[in-house]
């Protein structure tokens, strides 16, 4: 019986492989000509803003690494494959007709050249791509510098955990990958020639076969010691439960067992070389059982036992020195160490007589903002906005000038083009990319002053002041205001990713750009891309996909197109190793408006420092509901604001500023990226003015400080003493006072951090421009801290922190005596029936006179109006127990420095956030004898409380649960049996009566 030939695959047509060949290029093309267009045009945006060199650097490491990593895995790829091809059998036995081996085994020798080049330039296109996007990592490594502090276990400079230490285990990662792709087409290649075969009991391996596969798995043995080597340093980065860093059982059980577990390594790998030579089977198969039970029971085992049975029932003791190091490391890494940061006790009751505090806390009374940047982006809109292709952001922004000899804070906002405002008719191609190019001017507001409410037109409203382009084209300004010399905006917040204009020179009679009704403007700037030539029209046609720009006449020689136009994604292109600031403002120096955005250099490998996700730590109820950009939420656990960054409202110029020269992270990318940032001496005493300690940064930094204030490591296991951002009590603007509990009780959104022009809060007679954070109990909603930084050019990033000595009411607790006060809520009843929507602005808490005060302004929009803005109506105050409520903030402070406010009663068993809380008092005020019931409840109110405090200082989890417990079902008996007490008598509140609403 003939035996039938092995099939191969189907020969294709000369026709069919012309098509394939050429639909392959085709396809190429396009992949290539897409990736060289972007190239292109990349490199004509950098050369425009003079960082051509980052662009260069970038690419080139990118492209090396991409042949490096391609060559080198490619390389030990294909080198694996010949020495599995050269060692084949001469004679290959075939098992019958059918056996498949031998047909994929005929396929691959008919084309031999395609295989053998094709797997590993295939595997290495794969590797290359991988290891390209790795560029950073590589770039630090070569240019890392010394932090000039060692880690308390290996004495190693934290340096080599930052630079060094994440490029050998790249390096080592990479290494392991090829080993076993190697391994794996070694195993292919040896099965398809025949050096490997199934047939039989146990099958049959060939003795080339068998030595070259035991070398590879040996590599990848001898790695693998190498990898346990590198696990020693990761010890520190190890996430516990309550802390990051090597914990007792990493260093005493773990640690020796890595060690150990090197030197069976080493000793498994020369097993398998050894077993390679002798043509011994069996003695890589007991290293390899070796090396699985040793992982098992030194790795896994002995570790799980000694925490379980020795550091679990005595945990404060063993992780004491382990926490110790882990707070040390983390006040360090996040910037919070003694020398930057101020703690004072604070009493926050009362300790100075009203007139006392009106004659020396003025810079503080005579500063406070009423006007909410996050709330009046629709009041300035309705009342600046000149035109509907102009705009504003959802938040407007808080800066501070000297006015008239006068240091003021104002809420100050660039009038932008917005595009997506445009008339529906007028969306065509040359309206949104050659007529409206720019946005006209910088409008701005005293913070603290709002016009009179008497004034039925204009009452409520902030006084506006404008600095802008004059219907006869001539710059025009306030009087006695903020002097603009260039208020035209060709870059803003507002402009989208694809949002590009083409500007400058045009042919007589074309279509010009807007700049009043009376008056075109031609683009003078130096920013943008000239445009003029055919082959760039060519290149932005096919970028955009916009015919237009080919073959529209009005693009002249001179125009040139102006692109990422956002301050953000301009200073994050030039510098792509800077995490950017979600809130770039604009300012007013030297005449032009410039936005300014703050740049961090961030690590998340600092050995023992706590890690935190970026975007958890930066949310709050702005970033919720979309009103500021969420930061992306990558873990970190060490950030510097080290780069303040400027970018040229008018013609884009991007300047990167050292404001933290002795970073090593900043200094490692100077070297890579030489001459890109300047020095802090460069900057001007003007801009450095208007600079503002960061919202992001400090948000990270209250997160942290809210746990690593606690310097006992006992205090720190068990909790006790930590703080947590304030929920945001005006969350959600409601109307009601039901409404708003019920919205407060549903999110969980932190308050954001606000500026504020008031007294420096170690010496209230200096007025200081600060960021401030009212921070509570965690889980509780008393007051525990008052956090301020400074953003002053002579006090620039010192925060100060007053500790409360005893529980104050916190800002959710406020919201709720607000709500609740009688003139309050009768008013707010009054508004709803009118169809009139309550919105909230920012509860500020102030320090003063030794207590705290809180303002917040109350603002009222038509609720059945789209086109309805919000109107300052009220202002609400509290201070000393009292609350104050009326038009004016001078009036409200009157009645709590007066008297006249209404009393608050005093508080009871619940921290206004469902909370029992364990400090005040449970006995109610009565005029008749209690219950026995009652009484009893109240009794066993105490005892819990008691009982809660002792096992609190105690760290008994156990005691603290039961003594829970017992207070809940004491709290359900008080309320069961106080239904029916005698009621108290009267406070003799005195109530101000609600004056006129204005119209909203």
């Amino acid at each position: 019986m003939a035996t039938r030939p092995p099939v191969g695959l189907p020969k294709l047509s000369r026709r069919s492989r012309i098509l394939l060949i050429v639909g392959v290029v085709l396809l190429f093309g396009l992949i290539m000509g897409s990736r060289l267009l972007d190239t292109y045009v990349n490199w004509l945006w950098f050369g425009e803003v003079n960082f051509r060199n980052v662009y260069s650097t970038v690419l080139l490491t990118r492209l090396g690494l991409f042949v490096a990593a391609g060559v080198v895995v490619g390389g030990i790829v294909a080198l694996n494959l010949w020495l599995a091809y050269r060692s084949r059998p001469v004679f290959v036995p075939v098992s019958g007709p059918d056996d498949p081996v031998a047909r994929y085994r005929t396929v691959v020798m008919r084309r031999m050249r395609l295989f053998a080049i094709g797997i590993p330039v295939f595997v290495g296109l794969i590797a290359g791509a991988s290891a390209q996007a790795d560029w950073q990592q590589i770039q630090l490594f070569l240019n890392g510098q010394p932090f000039g502090v060692t880690d308390p276990q290996f004495g190693h400079d934290i340096g080599f955990y930052a630079f060094q230490l994440p490029f050998y285990e790249w390096l080592l990662s990479w290494l392991f990958i090829t080993t076993a792709v190697s391994f794996i087409g070694a195993v292919i290649a040896h099965y398809l020639f025949g050096g490997i075969r199934l047939a039989g009991r146990g099958g049959q391996l060939s003795g080339p076969a068998r030595l070259h596969l035991a070398l590879v798995a040996g590599t990848f043995v001898l790695l693998k010691a190498v990898a346990y080597f590198f696990d020693r340093y990761e010890l520190l980065l190890h996430e516990n439960e309550k802390f990051v860093g090597a914990s007792y059982t990493d260093l005493n059980a773990v640690l020796p067992a890595k060690l150990i577990l090197l030197c069976i390594a080493v000793f498994c790998a020369v097993a398998f070389f050894a077993g390679a030579f002798m043509r011994n089977v069996q003695l890589p198969a007991i290293a390899t059982v070796l090396l699985v039970l040793s992982s098992v029971l030194v790795g896994a085992a002995w570790p799980a036992v000694l925490e379980q049975f020795s550091v679990k029932p005595n945990a404060i003791q063993k992780e004491a020195e382990s926490i110790k190091r882990n707070i040390a490391a983390t006040r360090q890494s996040f910037g919070l160490t003694e020398d930057k940061v101020e703690t004072k006790p604070y009493e926050g009751k009362q300790t100075v007589s009203n007139d006392q505090i009106k004659n020396n806390d003025t810079a503080t009374l005579g500063n406070i903002r009423l006007l909410d940047p996050a709330v009046l982006s629709r009041t300035f809109t309705q009342f600046t906005q000149l035109r509907p292709f102009y705009g504003f952001p959802n938040k407007l922004d808080v800066d501070r000038y000297t006015v008239d000899g006068k240091l003021r804070d104002y809420i100050v906002a660039a009038r932008e083009l917005k595009l997506d405002s445009l008339p529906q008719g007028q969306r065509d191609w040359i309206n949104q990319h050659l007529i409206y190019t720019h946005g006209n001017g910088f409008v701005y507001a005293e913070a603290n002053k709002v016009n009179a409410v008497a004034d039925q037109t204009n009452g409520g409203y902030p006084e506006f002041k404008t600095g802008e382009v004059a219907p006869d084209g001539t710059i025009r300004n306030a009087e006695n205001g903020i002097k603009v010399n260039q208020p035209r905006t060709y870059y803003g917040e507002l402009f989208g990713t694809n949002d590009y204009s083409i500007v400058g020179g045009r042919p007589q009679g074309s279509a010009a750009e807007y700049d009043t009704d009376a008056k075109s403007y031609t683009y003078t700037g130096s920013g943008g891309v000239p445009i003029g030539s055919l082959f760039n029209k060519l290149a932005f046609a096919a970028y955009y996909g916009e015919r237009n720009i080919l073959f529209n006449q009005s693009i002249a020689d001179e125009s040139k197109i102006l692109f990422k136009r956002t301050p953000r994604d301009r200073v994050q292109a030039v510098a792509p190793w800077l995490t950017v600031d979600s809130d770039p403002y604009p300012a007013v120096v030297n005449g032009r408006i410039t936005w300014i955005v703050d740049g961090y250099t961030t690590l998340e490998n600092y050995p023992y420092a706590q890690r935190t996700p970026l975007g958890d730590a930066t949310n709050d109820s702005l970033t919720a509901d979309g009103v500021v950009v969420s930061q992306v939420n990558k873990p970190i656990n060490y950030i510097r604001n080290s780069v303040k960054a400027t970018v040229d409202a008018y013609d884009g110029t991007v300047s990167l500023y050292a404001i933290d020269d002795k970073d090593p992270v900043l200094k490692a990318w100077m070297g890579v990226f030489p001459g890109t940032v300047k020095p802090g001496s460069e900057i001007s005493d003007e801009l450095r003015q208007h600079f503002r300690y960061p919202e992001d940064l400090f948000k990270v930094q209250r997160q942290i400080l809210a746990k690593y204030h606690v310097s006992s490591p006992s205090d720190f296991y068990s909790g006790v003493a930590y703080w947590a951002a304030a929920q945001d009590p005006t969350i959600d603007n409601v109307t009601t006072a039901d409404a708003q509990r019920d919205a407060a009780s549903k999110r969980r959104d932190a308050q954001p951090p606000f500026y504020v022009l008031a007294g420096d809060p170690t010496d209230a007679s200096k007025v200081r421009f600060q960021l401030t954070s009212p921070l509570v109990r965690e889980n509780r909603e008393f007051m525990a801290a008052y956090v301020s930084v400074g953003s002053d050019p002579d006090n620039y990033g010192k925060i100060s922190v007053l500790q409360l000595t005893q529980d104050a009411k916190g800002p959710q607790q406020i919201q709720t005596q607000f709500l609740t006060s009688d003139n309050v809520s009768r008013e707010l009843n009054l508004l709803a029936q009118q169809k009139t929507t309550v919105v909230y602005g920012n509860l500020l808490t102030l320090p003063v006179g030794g207590a705290l005060l809180y303002v917040e302004p109350v603002y009222i929009e038509r609720a059945s109006n789209n086109t309805s803005y919000p109107q300052l109506s009220k202002v609400l105050v509290w201070y000393g127990d009292r609350v104050g409520y009326a038009s004016t903030l001078n009036e409200a402070l009157d009645q709590v420095l007066s008297g006249a406010g209404a009393v608050v009663p005093p508080p009871s068993n619940n921290n206004g956030n469902g909370q029992p809380s364990t400090q005040p008092s449970t006995t109610p005020p009565t005029n008749g004898a209690l219950s026995p019931d009652l009484q009893k409840a109240i009794n066993d109110i105490d005892a819990a409380l008691a009982d809660i405090k002792k096992a609190q200082q105690s760290g008994n989890f156990s005691d603290l649960g039961q003594a829970y417990a017992r207070l809940d079902d004491a709290t359900k008996r008080f309320k069961q049996y106080n239904t029916g007490a005698p009621s108290a008598p009267s406070t003799g509140q005195s109530s101000v009566a609600p004056s006129p609403t204005p119209s909203g």
